[in-house]
C-alpha cells in the first residue's frame, strides 16, 4: 500500500516554547516561595550610610542581633521583646561567646529614643561593643573632583 502525499503529516518547522514557559514558571514559584526564607532576622528599613565599616561578624548563624523596627517593636533574634528585658537575655547569649558584640539593625524611621533605649538595655548587660548595621549609600554619576588649578602669578 502506497502512501499518498496528502496523507503524509507536514513537518513543522517552530520551536515550540510551551515547556520552556513551564519550567520558567515554575521556578519562578520556587524562588517566589524561597526567597522570604532567606532573611536573617527582622526585615527593616536600614539607615544608609557613605563610610559604613563592614561587619561580617554580624551574617554569621550565632550572632547576636537586635532589630528595631519603625513602628516600635524590639526583636532580639526574630522573637519580639520589650527593651527592659533586653539586659538578661543579651546576657545569657554572649556568655560562652569569644565574641560578645552585640549588633543593632534599626529602622531609618525608628524613634532615636527608642533605639538610644535599646542601646543602654544592652550596655546593662555588660556589652561594649555594639555594631549598628546600615546600608552603604550607592552614588550613581558623582565624579570625584579634580585638583583645582593653581592660578599663576
Amino acid at each position: 500500500m502506497a502512501i499518498s502525499a496528502r496523507t503524509k503529516a507536514k513537518t513543522i518547522a517552530d520551536i515550540n516554547v510551551t515547556p520552556m514557559v513551564d519550567v520558567m514558571l515554575v521556578l519562578l514559584i520556587i524562588f517566589m516561595v524561597i526567597t522570604p526564607m532567606l532573611t536573617k532576622g527582622i526585615s527593616v528599613d536600614l539607615v544608609r550610610a557613605r563610610n559604613p565599616a563592614t561587619m561580617q561578624a554580624a551574617d554569621k548563624d550565632d550572632a547576636v542581633v537586635v532589630a528595631v523596627t519603625r513602628d516600635g517593636k524590639v526583636y532580639l533574634g526574630k522573637i519580639q521583646q520589650q527593651s527592659s528585658e533586653l539586659g538578661p537575655k543579651v546576657k545569657d547569649l554572649i556568655a560562652n561567646k569569644l565574641d560578645k558584640t552585640v549588633y543593632i539593625r534599626s529602622d531609618s524611621r525608628a524613634k532615636y529614643g527608642l533605639v538610644v533605649d535599646v542601646v543602654d538595655n544592652i550596655r546593662t548587660a555588660g556589652v561594649d561593643q555594639i555594631g549598628l548595621i546600615t546600608e552603604k549609600v550607592e552614588e550613581k554619576g558623582v565624579r570625584p573632583q579634580a585638583a583645582a588649578p593653581a592660578l599663576a602669578p
